[in-house]
């Protein structure tokens, strides 16, 4: 692998690990908003997991392919 590509590999694994930090914190948000009756709320932040955990699907693929170069 050459340089360039492992430095873009290894600052998208650090922003990847960020978004899966935020998603965390994101998640125990909502189960406490959850918790104090505002369903819709939490509702609303599933859908927003959902996407996240989409992205980090691909990115964590864009990572594994710059890392084979």
């Amino acid at each position: 692998m050459d340089d360039h590509a492992s430095i873009t590999a290894d600052t998208l694994e650090l922003l990847l690990l960020n978004q899966q930090a935020l998603r965390a914190g994101l998640e125990e948000l909502s189960l406490w908003i959850s918790q104090r009756g505002s369903t819709t709320v939490h509702d609303n932040v599933l859908t927003i997991l959902t996407t996240l955990d989409t992205n980090t699907e691909a990115i964590s693929s864009g990572i594994e392919s710059l890392r084979s170069l």
